[in-house]
């Protein structure tokens, strides 16, 4: 018969792996930085670009990932607040144009309230990581920082999905042959030819200057 103090030492090994178990349970595997954000390691657990928003990581683990900040704020499609080095920064997001919903000088535009709220679906509370480009520079005429967002809990590049799906235009600024111009054309003209968002006959039909229908 094995002495009490070898039971103690199994039940207590027992116990410290059950506890384990439960902690990567609660996170859904162990997280790691990958090159297009956070993802978990568990098998079957790899996250895809999908539009449905993923289960974010720790907030202790996404503020350590380089260019990683949490969004305050969706203004609108194309424009978002984060939070900062401690304070709300405002987005203006590259290579994408979004139907006007809150410019004061102009009427909301058509898709203008499908595209914004698609946006607050896709980044309300979310984390997302942050890449610059080099041609556009680092801020607009109007001191908004430019920027590209990745979602970080799955990696979803938003300026390209908005465009992809037909909430976007792309938008070239002066010519300017941004890092991922051909990719954000190429986009716009798939959900064109397959009359995606306000590509479609029934929405705008890609005239989405006018005024959204009431």
């Amino acid at each position: 018969m094995k002495s009490p103090g070898v039971w103690y030492a199994c039940a207590g090994l027992c116990g410290a792996l059950a506890l384990g178990a439960v902690g990567m349970g609660a996170y859904g595997g162990v997280w790691a930085a990958t090159p297009n954000g956070v993802e978990s390691t568990e098998a079957g657990a790899a996250m895809s670009a999908t539009p449905s928003p993923a289960v974010p990581a720790p907030k202790e683990l996404l503020a350590t990932i380089p260019n990683t900040y949490q969004v305050l704020k969706v203004v609108d499609g194309d424009t978002i607040d984060i939070f900062m080095h401690g304070e709300s920064v405002r987005l203006r997001l590259v290579g994408m144009d979004t139907p006007e919903v809150v410019d004061p000088r102009k009427v909301v535009q058509c898709f203008g309230k499908e595209a914004s709220a698609e946006g607050h679906r896709l980044l309300d509370g979310q984390w997302v990581r942050l890449e610059y480009d080099a041609v556009s520079g680092t801020y607009d005429k109007y001191g908004r920082t430019l920027a590209y967002v990745f979602r970080a809990s799955d990696g979803l590049f938003y300026n390209e999905y908005m465009i992809e799906r037909g909430f976007a235009h792309e938008y070239t600024y002066s010519g300017q042959h941004y890092k991922y111009r051909d990719d954000f054309r190429a986009a716009q003209k798939a959900a064109e030819e397959q009359h995606l968002g306000f590509w479609s006959p029934d929405a705008c039909d890609g005239n989405t200057t006018k005024a959204a229908s009431t």
